[in-house]
């Protein structure tokens, strides 16, 4: 589509004379002028208007740079951050330096913010008092036709009261999503929460959410959709060699964390708690991320993949019994033979839902089946 020019009806200039912002809204860009403009637009339009937006351009070499020029020039609440490309975890972490607003937000370029999505998030947050407010989100398509779908990341009697994560762990088995949060920007950086600066786009939000996550003291769950998030632009986020281990690197550095600075604050009993946590998120990442490899990595990944959890099951980090039946059963075939379950099993990362399905069956009977299809239905 072609980008919107920029019509806020409004300079904003509050936020251009060094007054505190309520919410930093962070955008890492690069290479993306088909959707930039309209999510731009909707980053401009927040119901929430003591915002600034911070504009990370990480080297674009299209037009990125010039769409954001003009929303910038309209609204002096945008700050533009130009550098060369550096990376994903490197624009955040640029921005999480630049930030001044007592919350952090992130926006992906590609993606659309609902107009109430900050004043609903930090409303919440400051309603009870949290140091990071997570709502719901819609997948969105822009082809063939338009169409959305809501996705629950926490259910109606799951939102509006503080929780702590580590007491109710059902949000480290979900997609990171953290562009759908606001975070108190004094958390983070108490915690030293930021992201792993490795090359490439794939995967980056993982240690980052998690992390948050197990280091807050409570959190508040909104159950509104905050954003569109596009499923037409995803097609070569790991197609290149350089990122087929992009998600074992992440998992790699939250255990770290785990041994060497959760364990410090927290204790050994509940660093053995938390790693089984992160061992039984990590399949699921794992074989996310399997589905979105180019074929002739596949193989590959899925060798490392045996490798890391035969070894954690020898260590004890975590148990065949702590995942679900049809994810015990997929993992044990992998580690028996990652090679061999590759080959047979080739058409099982382009084969969708009911594709998954078939191979579910075959490899268990009807019980197996039924525990995968509930497993979707709950997006676990």
């Amino acid at each position: 589509m072609d980008n919107p020019m920029p019509d806020t009806g409004a300079t904003h200039s509050q936020n251009a004379s060094g007054n505190r912002p309520v919410v930093s809204l962070l955008m890492p860009i690069y290479n993306v002028e088909r959707y930039l403009g309209e999510s731009l637009l909707s980053a401009c339009g927040q119901t929430l208007e003591d915002i600034e937006i911070i504009c990370i351009d990480d080297g674009s070499t299209d037009g990125s740079a010039e769409i954001i020029a003009k929303f910038a020039a309209a609204d002096a609440r945008i700050r533009v951050i130009s550098k060369p490309n550096s990376g994903y975890g490197d624009s955040m972490n640029r921005g999480l330096d630049a930030a001044r607003g007592t919350y952090v937000g992130i926006l992906e370029p590609d993606d659309i913010m609902d107009a109430r999505a900050l004043e609903l998030l930090v409303g919440a947050a400051e309603n009870v008092g949290v140091d990071i407010a997570k709502g719901n989100f819609e997948l969105y398509w822009s082809t063939p036709h338009e169409r959305s779908e809501f996705f629950e990341v926490a259910r109606q009697s799951q939102c509006g009261k503080a929780v702590c994560p580590l007491d109710d762990e059902f949000i480290f088995y979900q997609k990171p999503s953290i562009w759908s949060a606001v975070y108190r920007r004094d958390f983070l950086a108490r915690e030293g929460i930021r992201f792993l600066p490795t090359p490439g786009a794939a995967f980056q939000d993982c240690s980052f959410s998690f992390k948050a996550f197990a280091s807050a003291r409570n959190v508040v769950y909104v159950h509104d959709a905050m954003l569109k998030y596009r499923q037409d632009n995803e097609g070569s986020s790991v197609n290149a060699k350089n990122k087929v281990f992009c998600t074992c690197e992440e998992y790699a550095e939250i255990e770290r964390w785990i041994d060497e600075e959760f364990i410090r604050a927290h204790g050994d009993a509940a660093a053995r708690r938390l790693m089984r946590v992160a061992q039984v998120a990590k399949y699921d990442s794992y074989m996310w991320s399997y589905v979105r490899l180019a074929p002739e990595f596949r193989e590959m990944f899925l060798a490392r993949m045996a490798r890391e959890f035969s070894e954690a099951i020898r260590k004890g980090l975590v148990s065949l019994d702590d995942l679900k039946p049809w994810k015990r059963a997929n993992l044990t075939a992998i580690m028996r033979d990652p090679a061999g379950w590759a080959r047979d099993n080739a058409s099982f990362a382009d084969a969708g839902a009911f594709g998954r399905m078939r191979y579910y069956l075959k490899l268990g009977g009807p019980g197996l089946l039924v525990s995968y299809a509930l497993s979707r239905v709950r997006h676990e």
